[in-house]
């Protein structure tokens, strides 16, 4: 594993010290964990940009994206 450092502000310090301590986790692993949901919704939201961005693509009907989302058929 490659180790890196990153200067944080005192409040965000102070709130990742008390996350760590809710969790009975070490700093890097509060750290590493959220690193990783981070990027993992980066990747989803980039992706649902490149679909909302392909002009080839139909536009969403909102009441059937509603009716689909709800189980309402």
């Amino acid at each position: 594993m490659t180790q890196i450092t990153a200067r944080l502000s005192d409040e965000v310090l102070s709130s990742l010290d008390a996350a760590a301590t809710r969790l009975r986790r070490s700093r890097a692993e509060v750290v590493r964990q959220a690193v990783e949901y981070y990027l993992d919704d980066f990747e989803d939201i980039s992706l649902a940009i490149e679909v909302l961005q392909d002009p080839a693509d139909l536009a969403l009907d909102w009441e059937k994206v509603k009716r689909d989302l709800l189980n309402l058929d």
